[in-house]
């Protein structure tokens, strides 16, 4: 057979084994063709290494897979020294050792990191290969979609979806029913996934419930983003919105009070200066 360049066969034999009367009983199987792509396996595992690091994405073999790894080797070697069988159950374990709280009803997904100290709630579901920093609440019917990233101490109330292309850098708060969006104008009958604008919401961001976020966009650094504002550019480091098309009408500072006509919080103290971000401290 000839192939088409850069291919290459191997042959799997789907054989079995039944048992009989405590012996097993093979039954050979024809050789089935497969056809796959012929590269170097230490150059492929080198350029998924380096898109990892890239990307930030999760490899296919992580830290968890090897511990995971582990504990079937263990358990084999406890059976052979023991001469009996050992059973062990992979996520019961996991749930003892972990760091991080899961509610028994929430769904995660293979290849996802979640940091220590990290709540999850009823019904969320975390898709393959996001990663979850450190003390994170993700509230009630959260969904975290593939290659998201999640700083440390984000909050995430109930009902919101963080869909691929979005990044939440630290503390960033999402209120209930706030929606990101990550396709400019999608239609449920073109798939558009190649149009994906991504969204960056910078350290202690803060957007109210049912607020929108257009794709494509940055939140800066503090921002405050009123309740049911729709929010279409980017956002200045501080900057108070409101209203649809969401407007600038004010500052705010790091502990969320609007700054006076001095930028100076009445709370706090804090002093801010104008720069060409938004607003820093004095």
């Amino acid at each position: 057979m000839i192939l088409p360049h850069g291919k290459t066969n191997c042959y799997s034999i789907p054989h079995s084994i039944d048992w009989q009367d405590n012996i097993p009983i093979a039954h050979k199987a024809e050789a089935t063709t497969i056809t796959v792509e012929q590269d170097e396996p230490l150059r492929a595992e080198c350029a998924h290494f380096l898109e990892c690091m890239a990307t930030r994405h999760i490899p296919r073999t992580d830290g968890e897979e090897g511990l995971r790894v582990l504990k079937v080797l263990n358990a084999c070697q406890e059976s052979l020294e023991q001469e009996k069988s050992v059973s062990f159950s992979a996520q019961k374990a996991s749930a003892e050792t972990r760091s991080y709280y899961s509610h028994p009803t929430a769904v995660i997904d293979q290849n996802v990191y979640i940091g220590e100290k990290t709540k999850i709630w009823h019904f969320s579901h975390l898709m393959p290969d996001c990663r979850i920093g450190t003390e994170c609440n993700i509230g009630q019917n959260v969904v975290i979609g593939s290659y998201v990233i999640i700083g440390n101490g984000c909050k995430i109330q109930n009902n919101v979806s963080v869909y691929e292309g979005v990044t939440l850098e630290e503390d960033v708060f999402c209120g209930p029913s706030m929606v990101f969006t990550n396709v400019y104008n999608p239609r449920a009958e073109i798939r558009k996934m190649d149009q994906l604008r991504p969204i960056l919401v910078k350290k202690g961001a803060t957007i109210g419930a049912n607020a929108t976020i257009i794709c494509g966009i940055s939140l800066g650094r503090y921002c405050f983003i009123g309740a049911s504002a729709v929010v279409t550019k980017d956002v200045p480091d501080h900057a108070l919105l409101v209203g649809n098309p969401a407007r600038q009408t004010g500052w705010a500072c790091k502990c969320g009070e609007k700054l006076d006509n001095n930028l100076i919080c009445i709370r706090c103290g804090k002093k801010y200066k104008k720069e060409k971000k938004g607003l820093n401290e004095r």
